[in-house]
């Protein structure tokens, strides 16, 4: 018995599939181009025969070969069935939109007979591209099938060939149908499967029906599935028909507007183009005579655009959970919608607000439920989010420390919730989750629909919404009100970049310093011309998911009441984790869930923002950063970024870690470490000119130029940088009698040192108080001195008690400076530091240089606590100061937030009343005090 013959099988995906006596063309890649070009110099008469098989499966093309193929399931059997089809011609494919297309080669196929695989095919995609060979096995030769079958299928053929040529608008195609129709009355019935093979192929029925044709092996057999198949596309035609005849009767009168302003902004569009053709151009190729119907703008109006537009925005609408507030309010506008005319500014106004409203990301009940991430559950997170915020930041100890403890609360909830989930919850949720998946995929439910839907026309007559109730929404963990407080260039707004990295949820800054109207923030509402919402809303269409990070930064900027409204009044509510979760914007009118949000706030300082607001926040002091930690941030951070912004490679330029320490010490002063990185981008900058100037030296010298020297020393900074910013103050800063250097803190937030001066002058024994002070530190003078007077004695000041050293042995006044008279200074914190100048003025003791002091007192004597300890000690740190004399009840302050580093280079003195501070500033046995005993006398 002979062998089967066999030919290479080339798999056509859903929906290609190709007949007998038909021609098809499709893309190929070059794998499959390739082996077909081996195949073809094999072949004897240049034209091989392949087996083309149809796969009954619908597929998504993995690399878009037009080959790929999904795997077989269980419910499908494999494909066997198929053409004999002779490979026309192999070309490659000519395209202008890319130079490499995934398709670079074009076939063209011709069906000659059907074939059956004695095997089914299988469906490797690693071996389909290879062309495998199976043996085939090709039907009977045709019979002559009975004279009933044959005048059935002409009687159903012509019906539908009558019916197509009736439905054509072409002349051309009306007369090839006709023909058609002629050829088929006048074919023998030898000839009348081959008619059936060539009429199938032609018109557009079912991928289904067509591949049972395929099938079909017998004459009659084929004949009677080919009757069966014309009279159903009759019958679709005719209904096809008569819907299109019904909708063109129903046309009201705001379609029939709208069909004629399209043709008017056509006629429009064809004078636009015969304006703009000059009499030169007119009637010559390429140009844009009349007729064209082009403009060749992309802002011109497109048709289609604009209904695509409108499908999406319907597929929206749907998408939406059922029964929510959101989905009723976007089905009624909807409707709206579709009443009011297209050229109505009604109707602009309400697509707006249909697009804003579908676009922000409402929270779903059914992601909340069954969407855990398994980033949350990995034992690996807290440790990735840690290393996340350490590689960002250097230091923040205890910022890091507070979001850690967020992300390990987020954590152990994720935890708790995927574990007392049981069987039972999870088939009640996967349920209405393949309901829809369902409800998506069919686009025309009428459970989902707004309208009713047949034959891609939409209905006018709306039909009422399923009346369900709304689902319960779980509430997730909701994210704290973190306010960043510090100077500027701290890190606060990159701190909130890292947070999101760690939590792996999208970042969306809003800036608020200068807002001033409340719409800003809650929105206009949609009676006012070119309303919209406001930031909140807008950076959650941003954000595109429920939760994301958002940045209020310069909060304490932010406008006060004024006519427009209160912005400060209206963040009461979007901060407020206890009414959040419906915050109403007044644009969108919708309650919209905030409580996901994690919201971080920055301010400079807290003094400009309101109580009820700071009260809604959680305070974390970002106070600055030590000389130590500006060395690692600039050698981590700061220099590679200025490397690579200015063409530099790491080789090429190197700075000393002295280098960077003497940079930050006498070229910058600040708590932050902007003023540090402009300085090292001046450095780079001025190495990158030396090293343009290396090049084309080089070029001109060859092997004589001298060897490029990239590191840079602190003894050539005064070459790069100029003259020291801030080594004059350091070498003007001595002792002297009367005066005592103070901690303060500066209006953005940074800490500093600066001197009290005291003198004394001819006069009637008054005080007399400058530099831009307010009435709280001017009482702090003023009670320093009069503590002073009282224990005059006491400070050998005086040769007796009850006498004013101001009036004894001559009459003078104190005049008591701050320096930098411009700006404003307040407040109680430097009354030990007056109590010492003035000490020191009186009695000629001086306090030593690196010292520094401040406390508030009171007449009793005693030192009370003081805010801004960490800034003031930072402050210190950098002006080189050694010794801190600070309040008893502050040690708290420092121990916690002071760092261990700065606390070991640094002397602490904590003092409980003004002698204990005035032995700590002058030294001990400095101030002769005299300590006479107390008579008492017995009696009885």
């Amino acid at each position: 018995m002979p062998s089967a013959p066999r030919l290479p099988v080339l798999p056509l995906p859903h929906p290609i599939l190709l007949l007998p006596t038909a021609r098809l063309t499709i893309p190929i890649s070059k794998a499959l181009a390739d082996n077909l070009l081996a195949i073809i110099n094999d072949s004897d008469a240049g034209q091989p025969v392949l087996a083309a098989i149809p796969v009954p499966l619908p597929f998504e093309p993995g690399n878009g070969d037009v080959a790929a193929v999904p795997p077989v399931t269980a419910n499908t059997l494999p494909p066997a069935h198929g053409v004999a089809a002779r490979v026309v011609r192999l070309i490659r494919a000519r395209t202008v939109a890319s130079p490499a297309p995934r398709h670079p080669y074009l076939l063209y196929l011709h069906g000659l007979t059907r074939i059956r695989l004695l095997q089914p095919l299988g469906l490797d995609p690693s071996t389909l591209d290879t062309l495998p060979q199976h043996a085939v096995t090709y039907p009977p030769a045709d019979t002559t099938p009975s004279h009933e079958i044959v005048e059935a299928f002409k009687d159903a053929a012509l019906r539908l060939l009558d019916r197509l040529a009736k439905d054509s608008i072409h002349p051309q195609r009306k007369d090839d149908w006709l023909k058609v129709a002629s050829m088929v009355e006048e074919i023998s019935d030898q000839r009348t499967a081959w008619m059936a093979d060539v009429l199938v192929a032609a018109i557009s029925g079912q991928y289904a029906d067509k591949l049972d044709f395929l099938a079909a092996t017998e004459v009659e057999d084929r004949l009677r599935r080919a009757t069966e198949l014309f009279i159903k596309q009759l019958s679709i035609s005719e209904v096809s028909q008569k819907i299109a005849s019904a909708v063109d009767e129903s046309l009201s009168r705001q379609q029939k507007e709208y069909f004629l302003r399209q043709q008017l902004v056509a006629i429009q569009r064809e004078l636009h183009s015969l304006h703009s053709t000059t009499p030169g151009q007119f009637g010559t190729i390429g140009g844009t005579g009349f007729g064209t119907g082009h403009s060749g703008s992309e802002l011109d109006e497109d048709e289609q655009a604009d209904a695509d537009d409108l499908a999406d925005l319907r597929k929206k609408i749907e998408a939406l959970d059922a029964g929510s507030e959101e989905r009723k309010v976007g089905v009624r506008e909807w409707r709206r919608l579709k009443r009011i005319p297209q050229g109505s500014v009604e109707n602009g106004v309400i697509r707006t607000y249909l697009e804003w409203l579908t676009s922000i990301p409402w929270p779903s009940a059914l992601a909340s439920q069954t969407t855990v991430h398994d980033a949350l559950v990995d034992s690996g997170f807290l440790a990735k989010a840690r290393a996340q915020l350490d590689a960002d930041h250097y230091g923040l100890e205890q910022v890091k420390r507070r979001l850690i403890e967020f992300l390990a609360v987020v954590r152990l909830h994720a935890i708790a919730d995927d574990t007392t989930s049981s069987p039972s919850l999870t088939a009640r949720v996967e349920e209405p989750v393949h309901k829809l998946a369902k409800a998506s995929s069919d686009r025309s439910s009428p459970d989902r629909a707004l309208v009713p839907v047949s034959n891609g026309r939409q209905n006018l007559a709306p039909i009422e919404s399923p009346n369900t109730s709304a689902p319960k929404r779980k509430k997730g963990v909701k994210g704290p009100i973190l306010l960043f407080v510090g100077p500027p260039g701290t890190g606060k707004t990159s701190l909130g970049q890292s947070i999101a990295k760690a939590l792996d949820r999208p970042f969306q800054r809003i800036s608020l310093g200068g807002v001033r109207d409340e719409a800003e923030i809650r929105g206009h509402r949609r009676t006012y011309v070119a309303s919209g919402p406001g930031m909140i809303v807008q950076a959650l269409r941003k954000a595109g998911r429920s939760d994301p990070v958002i940045l209020l930064d310069e909060i304490d900027k932010v406008g006060h009441s004024n006519f427009h409204g209160d912005p400060s009044a209206a963040l009461l509510e979007v901060l407020d984790p206890e009414q959040n979760y419906s915050f109403n914007d007044h644009y969108i009118n919708v309650p919209v869930d905030l409580s996901q949000v994690l919201f971080i706030c920055t301010s400079n300082t807290l003094e400009t923002i309101s109580a009820p607001l700071l009260d809604r926040c959680e305070v974390v002091e970002l106070s600055g950063y030590t000389y130590d930690e500006k060395v690692h941030i600039a050698r981590r951070f700061l220099l590679p970024k200025q490397i690579y912004a200015n063409g530099l490679s790491p080789s090429q330029l190197q700075l000393t870690d002295n280098a960077l320490l003497h940079i930050a010490t006498v070229y910058t002063r600040e708590a932050g470490v902007r003023s540090l990185e402009r300085a090292i981008g001046a450095v780079a900058r001025f190495k990158a000119v030396e090293w343009a100037e290396y090049l084309d030296t080089g070029a001109r010298e060859g092997e004589n130029h001298k060897e490029w020297h990239g590191i840079v020393e602190d003894n050539e900074l005064e070459k790069i940088l100029g003259v020291p910013r801030w080594d004059g103050e350091e070498r003007e800063r001595e002792e002297k009698r009367g005066v005592v250097y103070g901690l303060v803190v500066t209006g953005m937030g940074e800490g500093g040192i600066m001197p009290v001066e005291s003198t004394a002058l001819p006069g009637t024994g008054r005080l007399k108080l400058t530099g831009s002070l307010g009435d709280v530190i001017k009482e702090s003078g003023e009670i320093a001195l009069s503590w002073v007077k009282s224990h005059a004695f006491e400070l050998e000041i005086t040769a007796g008690r009850g006498i004013d050293p101001l009036k004894v042995p001559t009459s003078i006044d104190i005049h008591l400076h701050l320096p930098a008279g411009a700006q404003k200074k307040d407040g109680p914190s430097a009354g030990i530091a007056m109590t010492c100048a003035f000490v020191s003025l009186l009695s000629g003791a001086t306090v030593p240089k690196d010292i520094a002091m401040t406390g508030e007192i009171t007449l009793r004597g005693r030192v009370t606590p003081v805010g801004g300890i960490r800034m003031k000690v930072l402050g210190a740190h950098r002006a080189q100061i050694h010794k801190v004399i600070l309040p008893w009840a502050n040690r708290k302050d420092v121990e916690h937030d002071v760092s261990p580093e700065i606390r070991r280079e640094m002397q602490f003195c904590f003092v409980r009343t003004i002698d204990e501070a005035l032995e700590a500033a002058f030294g001990q046995g400095t101030l002769g005090w005299r300590r006479e005993a107390v008579m008492l006398e017995s009696r009885l």
